[in-house]
């Protein structure tokens, strides 16, 4: 065996495949061909002079040499991010790179952020990944990126978590609802009304179910949608009512497609974090990013709650 064959293409294409258990995913993710990444595998495998996979059915799955390796591909990777971190210091905050995964409902705020900080340092490169709060878990899990923005972090990972803004959820209907336009609405008369809501999961559905609860009133579910974009377009049908983030509904709003209703208890208040594994070795230029987003967020202070407000995930 002479593992000076080897190639880091090789390692990372193996690791792929062992992250995703299928070679066809793995391909997909990596822009490759399935043949020719199924060539490098096996060509990897010929230089360890052991198989790495087994199949079983239609799963593969790691032999105990694949498992061996996997392992090792990850201490190379983490160090190979650490050698470019280090690099990236050398160079200052004007060069390097980020890397980071944001929530389906900041993409309405954080990207302009981001364009505007790439407006003043264009020498760093930034790659961005948006999710729901499943995916941006698991990236998490396996420190995939150098920064996460999101709703309230789990609490069974080991994180760094910091406040940096708030995030007002507001109670949305179609523009013909009887209780359109008027004020100081007792929560009250929501009880019974239809409800347009997130996915079982959601930050912002699990906040506003707390909300109704400790009211003690109950709402009618309509419909379940995973998409901000979906329940906002079945709002202004008609279909219900629904509480979203403030942010997702400016330009509706704004085009009188959907109403703000003035209900006692709103907006309820959650907060924004940015969030990275706790010994995790920020570069300078994810540090600059995170300074960034505290300089230049919205007029908005993150931790100045109203009464009755609520803090969850997104």
């Amino acid at each position: 065996m002479n593992l000076r064959h080897l190639t880091l293409h090789q390692l990372r294409i193996f690791h792929a495949v062992a992250r995703h258990a299928s070679f066809a995913r793995a391909a997909e993710a990596l822009h490759l061909s399935p043949p020719t990444l199924s060539l490098q595998v096996k060509q990897l495998s010929e230089t360890v002079g052991q198989p790495l996979f087994e199949q079983i059915g239609k799963k593969i799955f790691l032999t105990a040499s694949g498992r061996t390796l996997a392992d090792a591909c990850h201490d190379i990777e983490a160090r190979m991010e650490r050698l470019s971190a280090d690099l990236s210091a050398l160079q200052g905050v004007e060069r390097g790179s980020i890397k980071l995964a944001i929530l389906t409902t900041v993409k309405y705020t954080v990207p302009k952020l981001l364009g505007r900080f790439c407006a003043v340092h264009p020498g760093i490169e930034v790659s961005m990944q948006v999710g729901n709060r499943e995916l941006l878990l698991q990236r998490l899990a396996q420190n995939l990126d150098d920064l996460t923005i999101m709703g309230q972090p789990p609490e069974q990972l080991a994180l760094v978590c910091e406040p940096f803004a708030d995030n007002p959820l507001v109670l949305v209907a179609p523009p013909d609802h009887p209780l359109a336009g008027q004020r100081q609405i007792d929560p009250q008369r929501l009880q019974g009304l239809p409800f347009v809501l997130r996915e079982p999961g959601s930050g912002t559905r699990l906040t506003s179910e707390r909300f109704f609860a400790n009211q003690g009133i109950a709402i009618k579910p309509r419909l379940e949608l995973a998409s901000n974009e979906a329940i906002k377009q079945t709002v202004a049908g008609g279909l219900g009512l629904a509480v979203l983030s403030a942010h997702t509904v400016v330009a509706e709003l704004a085009l009188g497609e959907l109403v703000q209703l003035d209900v006692q208890g709103f907006p309820l208040i959650r907060r924004w974090y940015v969030v990275y594994p706790q010994g995790k070795r920020l570069s300078a230029a994810a540090l600059a990013f995170k300074d960034w987003l505290y300089t230049h967020r919205s007029p908005e202070r993150a931790g100045e709650h109203s009464a009755g407000a609520e803090s969850g995930d997104a």
